[in-house]
């Protein structure tokens, strides 16, 4: 018997058996396919694990790879969405539905894509089309709305680098409404100073999307900075982007660290947190609240960009990834709690200073009409205001503010808004507003950077996996992604810039983000086989996945998963898309309906991101491009899974050629010629098939 290893070389390629279980052990000869491609790339048909690709990158350490995944998944969602969704969906009870989300959805598709990828080392394009040719659509529309994803990202760092510069001043930009001629801007007047500063200063915003104007030019600068360092940060893959996650990742737990020590000893803190947390227990019986619960724990985890796939790449075959999944997962949960702890007290410190601020200037108002006669504002009790309001005629309350606790708190805005203008102004409030202003802002800075750089990964180890790019080196490439982004994204400097963002987030990021995953879950779960992936995390890990695993994997997950996407699709259609446009004769923003021509390119960018799923199946299926197979030659490499070895053999006929291939893949070698039979005469001097007899 011989003793050769089931993973072979010739001519310098590798070569990977055929139903190695009839091997050795089974005591039956086991053979080889290879496919060789017209500059010798190889396209093996086997059933042997894929071995680590000596060329390829692999994490310096477990360290390395932990941080990098943990700043891909923790990002700006943690802070400005799940605050808010707590806010409004039950308090406190919404993290019953967050958590029972994260264990029926997040978890197991975290693991599918991180296992997969460790198993195959290959890119998202590669391993879906290593599962199945017909499945390389799915690497292709991740790969897209990926692309989509990355324009705009980096657009809210070069927002945070704005804020930033602007925050080594005393008094803050932002603090109080610009005086001009000794008056107060009207504009800031109606709004208020922060408002001002965001819409006016910063923006420059137009009052509609279809009149834009010019690029501002101080955003600009922001955002040629942020692709050049985000370019210097993944020119090299991880081997440069590994260091920079030890800042990225660690460095936000540090601020939020010492906001939460500084925002529980204020004033309102408790407040704040009572108002959140308080659990509206009656809000779990609307099934929007548990819809709500799913979609962020989707997104909270970065799942169907194609990074986790990435990422798992460069693990070493025997990395324990289920442990790796369980932290990753624990740790983003607690950072999105910790973080809302953390908002909430600085927000209900804001909130209470508010309602000081509105009673001093209702009890001023009620000195100088003189219902307090020759008392100072300072002397007045809040008993004493209440009982002075209990007896004023109706016209005088009318001109009173209306001094709200829970107004205040019930007001929270998420995204942008609670960033740049809800809690800028909180910090305003702090002593020593610049300090804290520099943090808050350089946190967000590596929140943003460290997804930003996960996000790229998993495009950038699309495009590395295409033979024909392989060639060109990683640097080029990366410079030339950056620069179309960078030229691209100038559309986000103008003055209708938000409204850009606001319209890609809607669109961009949705529906083929979720159609995706599905597909991804469908992919390994009922193409590739649950068993067979069941084996391999046990091959991997040592821990064989039980009964948790294949319920959430084969049926809790895609049902879940199927409920986002149609509520996603029904969404869109029940409401008429609308984005909200800044008036400055109001002082306020104002929703407004997309015109028919933005809406057209929504459509297209949605489109962009689904249809290359059947279109690829399509093709391939029908073999409408005869010579299909070789736009991914590098990057597929067939491994047994469910679906017929025959199948995927043929996809590469163009003839109805017999081969000596029966239906459960053993192939049958009844040639004299020393080189094979060929796959197909036509394909001769492309490709040739190559049956070597392992004994």
């Amino acid at each position: 018997m011989s003793t050769k290893t089931p993973e072979m070389t010739r001519n310098g390629h590798e070569l990977a058996p055929l139903n190695t279980r009839n091997g050795p052990e089974g005591g039956k000869p086991g053979v080889t396919i290879v496919l060789q491609g017209p500059r010798g790339s190889i396209i093996s048909r086997g059933s042997a694990p894929i071995d680590q690709d000596p060329d390829r990158a692999a994490w310096s350490g477990k360290m390395q790879f932990f941080l990098s995944i943990i700043g891909y998944s923790v990002g700006l969602g943690n802070i400005w969405r799940f605050p808010y969704l707590c806010q409004q969906n039950g308090g406190g009870a919404f993290l019953i539905p967050f958590a029972v989300m994260l264990i029926l959805e997040g978890i197991p598709l975290f693991l599918i894509e991180l296992g997969i990828g460790q198993k195959m080392r290959l890119g998202s394009l590669g391993v879906w089309n290593t599962i199945h040719p017909w499945l390389g659509g799915i690497g292709i529309s991740s790969c897209i709305v990926t692309f989509f994803v990355a324009l705009y990202y980096n657009v809210i760092i070069t927002w945070c680098f704005y804020y930033f510069f602007n925050s080594f001043q005393y008094p803050l930009p932002w603090e109080n409404c610009p005086v001009v001629n000794g008056t107060v801007v009207s504009e800031c007047d109606k709004s208020s100073a922060t408002a001002y500063f965001w819409y006016r200063t910063t923006l420059d915003a137009a009052t509609s999307i279809e009149d834009p104007g010019i690029p501002r030019w101080w955003i600009v600068l922001c955002l040629l900075l942020s692709w050049i360092i985000v370019f210097f940060i993944v020119m090299k893959g991880i081997q440069s982007s590994g260091k920079v996650v030890y800042f990225t990742s660690m460095f936000p737990y540090l601020v939020l660290t010492i906001f939460f020590i500084r925002g529980i000893t204020l004033k309102g803190a408790s407040a704040g947190l009572a108002h959140m947390y308080t659990p509206k227990v009656e809000k779990l019986l609307d099934p929007k609240v548990w819809l709500e619960a799913a979609t962020q724990v989707f997104y909270s985890f970065g799942l169907a960009f194609g990074s986790l796939i990435a990422f798992g790449s460069y693990n070493t075959p025997k990395n324990n990834c289920v442990r790796d999944v369980i932290l990753v997962s624990i740790c983003n949960a607690f950072t999105a709690i910790y973080a809302s702890v953390v908002i909430f007290a600085i927000l209900g410190f804001k909130a209470v200073s508010n309602v000081d601020k509105c009673l001093e200037h209702n009890i001023q108002f009620l000195i100088s009409n003189g219902h307090f006669a020759k008392a100072k504002a300072v002397d007045i009790s809040t008993t004493m205001y209440e009982e002075a309001v209990k007896n004023l005629d109706n016209s005088t309350l009318a001109q009173l503010r209306t001094c709200s606790l829970s107004d205040e708190l019930s007001g929270a805005a998420q995204g942008t808004g609670l960033a740049f203008i809800v809690f800028t102004q909180a910090i305003v409030e702090l002593p020593g507003a610049p300090f804290w202003a520099v943090i808050f802002f350089l946190m967000l800075l590596s929140l943003g950077i460290g997804s930003q750089i996960g996000i790229l990964e998993g495009m950038l180890c699309t495009i590395f996996d295409i033979e024909i790019l392989k060639r060109i080196r990683k640097q080029y490439i990366t410079a030339f992604v950056c620069v179309v982004c960078f030229c691209i994204g100038m559309i986000f400097t103008t003055g209708a810039g938000e409204y850009w963002l606001k319209m890609f987030d809607s669109f961009a990021a949705t529906i083929g983000l979720v159609l995706v995953a599905l597909m991804e879950m469908i992919s390994v779960i009922y193409v590739y086989g649950h068993e067979k992936f069941t084996k391999d995390i046990q091959d991997m890990t040592g821990i064989k996945p039980g009964v948790y695993w294949q319920l959430t994997w084969r049926f809790l997950a895609p049902i879940i998963m199927t409920a986002i996407l149609i509520a996603s699709i029904a969404d869109m259609v029940k409401k008429h898309p609308s984005y909200e446009v800044w008036i400055p004769d109001l002082g306020k923003a104002v929703e407004t309906v997309y015109p028919g021509w933005v809406l057209a390119i929504a459509v297209a960018m949605i489109a962009a991101g689904v249809l290359p799923i059947p279109m690829v199946f399509l093709l391939r299926r029908y073999q409408c491009l005869k010579m299909d197979i070789n736009i991914h030659e590098g990057s597929i490499r067939r491994i047994d899974t469910t679906v017929s070895t025959k199948e995927m053999i043929t996809d590469v006929d163009l003839d109805d050629e017999e081969d000596d291939v029966d239906p459960l893949g053993e192939y049958h070698d009844d040639s004299d010629d020393d080189d094979g039979p060929q796959v197909n005469s036509r394909l001769e001097k492309s490709f040739r098939m190559e049956v070597i007899d392992d004994y």
